[in-house]
């Protein structure tokens, strides 16, 4: 075996490369960085493991033509790079639904309170106080934390050495205030408090931001001026579907899950399922434990392995209840709720722009995505539903139809919406998350200063490995 590995890599060497970048993914990021290496008139193939592009953005197609979406969907004000993408490919935006009241279902009462731009239901003072004060503090901190190299922060150690568990506990005396903040870290990272560092956090929080702004809590939760503001018409699916259409198909290999990429005399061979590609650059647009899963000869250094041995996907499904229309419209709601109990914690109204029919969409997130894993399709729609009456009435309880993707279970995802890092990994591993190998640069969502998890995260981290290929070309 190791004779005749020895002997294709001898063939491989004497070899023009296909192409002059291999891009491993086909999703917003690989997508990105094929938009602009093609700009520079470098050639280039993208092997993309699943049947479509997008990764974890996804359409879900219904039968009058309209889309829901299964994945990322949203997208706000300082998401420069997906905004822009949008208009140049003739794409529009609309505002989340937000009209009426909001509603929370906590310690078995329902409460409705009006909409709000700070996302905080009406609590008592000292609740609001307290949360005044955490989110001040985190949002502090977070501002002296340099996206580029967190670890390099002074206090790196302290905060990376504790979860965000801990950090709650040392500052929360309410349960309410609990209670929102618990909901804060599931909703945006799709892990319990309990998972990830606090620096992980900061840094998170640190980059919902551009280059003249700087990144708050509530640019992540909010809906008004935050990461929830619109949806663009027909479904988020159209960003990569459009641009591939740009980068052109004989460009696009799908059904190509990448199992290999070896170096040889100063060329890379990548071998997926279905094709061997030579080039002189590759880009693995994939989450770090995805890409851990490739083969890589000569072996990358320890300490990339140790990351991606290390980095975990958030746990995170989506549920959309379709009925024939937004029936909660009449009395009042946004369907914008929390809950603090049921399968369901955070929803929002996911109602097409011309109302043709009403959505109520909600995410399964962390440990209660955990608890479904063993369970049946049927199974899951029942407690979806639960936790739909609970937050907005028996008239949640007859929908046409529950779309329900589990994102833990696709194979080529394993989790979502971004791979987090737990106590310890951003200080001893962190310098490997982009730090190119040779020739192998690393990009995806994760990888970006900006938008880390997001969408607008993702196309950053294609530009930003792009130009490092495109100058090693040179």
């Amino acid at each position: 075996m190791l004779f005749f590995r020895i002997l294709l890599l001898s063939v491989a060497a004497f070899a023009k490369p296909n192409v002059d970048v291999v891009i491993i993914g086909g999703g917003l990021s690989g997508l990105s960085a094929a938009k602009d290496i093609a700009a520079a008139g470098k050639s280039f193939a993208i092997l993309e493991a699943r049947d479509r592009v997008g990764g974890r953005v996804l359409n879900v197609n219904l039968l009058d033509g309209q889309a829901e979406e299964a994945g990322a969907e949203f997208v706000g004000p300082t998401q420069d790079r997906v905004l822009a993408l949008a208009d140049s490919l003739g794409l529009t935006t609309y505002p989340t639904y937000r009209e009426g009241n909001c509603s929370m279902f906590r310690n078995g009462t329902l409460t409705t309170y009006p909409f709000q731009p700070s996302s905080i239901p009406p609590l008592s003072t000292d609740v609001l106080l307290e949360l005044l004060a955490l989110q001040s503090g985190l949002n502090s901190m977070a501002a002296g934390v340099n996206t580029e190299a967190p670890w390099n922060h002074p206090n790196a150690s302290i905060w990376d050495n504790m979860t965000v568990a801990t950090y709650l506990d040392s500052k929360i005396s309410f349960s309410d205030s609990r209670f929102l903040l618990e909901n804060v870290i599931t909703s945006v990272l799709s892990t319990e408090p309990n998972e990830p560092s606090l620096l992980y956090l900061l840094a998170y929080i640190a980059g919902a931001a551009n280059k003249t702004t700087i990144g708050t809590i509530g640019r992540l939760i909010n809906v008004a001026d935050g990461a929830q503001e619109s949806r663009i018409d027909g479904g988020t699916q159209l960003l990569p579907l459009k641009l591939a259409d740009r980068l052109g198909a004989k460009n696009i290999h799908l059904n190509s899950p990448v199992r290999e990429i070896t170096l040889a005399n100063g060329q890379y061979t990548v071998t997926s399922e279905k094709k061997k590609i030579s080039a002189k650059q590759v880009i693995v647009a994939m989450s770090p434990p995805m890409a851990g899963r490739i083969s890589y000869y000569p072996l990358l250094p320890a300490g990339r392995d140790q990351l991606t041995q290390r980095m975990a996907m958030g746990a995170i499904g989506k549920a959309i209840a379709i009925y024939p229309y937004p029936w909660w419209r009449e009395l009042g709601l946004n369907v914008q709720g929390l809950s603090d109990t049921g399968s369901i914690r955070v929803t929002y109204d996911n109602t097409p722009n011309d109302a043709s029919f009403g959505a109520i969409m909600g995410f399964i997130e962390a440990d209660e995505m955990r608890k479904l894993d063993d369970l049946g399709e049927k199974e899951v729609r029942a407690e979806v539903i639960k936790s739909l009456v609970g937050m907005f009435g028996y008239q949640a309880s007859n929908p046409t139809r529950v779309i329900i993707q589990r994102w833990d279970q696709e194979e080529f995802s394993r989790g979502g919406p971004v791979a987090f890092a737990p106590p310890g990994l951003l200080t001893d591993y962190g310098p490997h998350l982009r730090a190119p190998v040779g020739g192998i640069h690393f990009a995806g969502t994760e990888t970006s200063l900006e938008w880390a998890g997001y969408m607008d995260g993702a196309i950053s981290s294609g530009e930003r490995a792009a130009a490092e290929v495109i100058v090693a070309l040179k």
